[in-house]
C-alpha cells in the first residue's frame, strides 16, 4: 500500500490521461524512481532549508496543460534538521496561499512521511508527498491548475517508489506503529493514520 488517502474512484484513469504514455523513470543515484507521461526536465537548482540555509537540489518536472507534475530532492545531509523540522517546513513552503485540506501519514514500502492535500488560492489542487529519508528532502508534488486532472495527479503522486530497499524507521518504530494499530491494519503508515480510528475514539 502506497498512500492512505481516502480519494475515492479517482484512481480510475480514464480519458486523455490515459491515453497519454506513462513511463517509469529510475533516477539510482538518489534511490527513486517516478513515472512521468513525457521526459521530463530536469534542473540543478537551491532549496531553501527550515535554518535559512540554501542546499543544492535537484527538480525534475513535466508541464502538459494544466498539470504540473514535479519532483524535488533537496540535499540535507549537512544541515544537523530532524525530520519534524524537514517535514513542517516543506509543508508551511508548499501550502503558503492555500489551504491544506488533509495531512496524514504516508508509507512507501518502508520508507515514511507525509501525504498532502492542498488547495491554492489559484483554484488549483495539489497532491503533495513529502519524505525525510537518507539526509535527504523528497518532495513530490502534483498540482492539476483549473481545468487540469485529478486522475493524473493521483497518479502521478502514487507512482513514487524508492528502489534501495532501505528505511527511515527502526525495527523497533515500525513495531510500535503495527502494536498501536490493532486489527486490519497490518502495517499502518504511522500512529495517526486514520484507518486506525476505532468508533468512539
Amino acid at each position: 500500500m502506497r498512500i492512505i488517502v481516502f480519494l475515492l474512484a479517482a484512481a480510475a484513469v480514464s480519458g486523455p490521461a490515459a491515453a497519454q504514455s506513462w513511463q517509469d523513470y529510475s533516477y539510482p543515484e538518489y534511490a527513486f524512481s517516478v513515472a512521468f507521461p513525457a521526459t521530463p526536465n530536469v534542473e540543478t537548482t537551491t532549496y531553501q532549508a527550515a535554518n535559512g540555509r540554501s542546499v543544492p537540489a535537484r527538480v525534475y518536472s513535466v508541464r502538459q496543460g494544466n498539470e504540473l507534475l514535479k519532483v524535488t530532492v533537496a540535499d540535507l545531509a549537512n544541515t544537523g534538521l530532524d525530520e519534524p523540522a524537514v517535514i513542517d517546513h516543506a509543508i508551511k513552503m508548499l501550502s503558503a496561499g492555500g489551504v491544506v485540506t488533509f495531512n496524514i501519514p504516508q508509507r512507501i514500502y518502508r520508507v515514511y512521511g507525509r501525504s498532502l492535500g492542498i488547495q491554492g488560492g489559484d483554484g488549483s489542487r495539489s497532491m503533495v508527498g513529502v519524505f525525510d529519508y537518507h539526509g535527504r528532502l523528497y518532495q513530490i508534488e502534483a498540482k492539476a491548475l483549473p481545468g487540469g486532472s485529478a486522475a493524473a495527479t493521483l497518479r502521478f503522486q502514487q507512482s513514487l517508489v524508492f528502489t534501495d530497499g532501505g528505511s527511515n524507521r527502526s525495527e523497533e518504530e515500525i513495531r510500535a506503529f503495527r502494536q498501536g494499530c490493532p486489527g486490519p491494519v497490518g502495517n499502518p503508515a504511522g500512529l495517526d493514520d486514520p484507518r486506525c480510528a476505532r468508533p468512539g475514539r
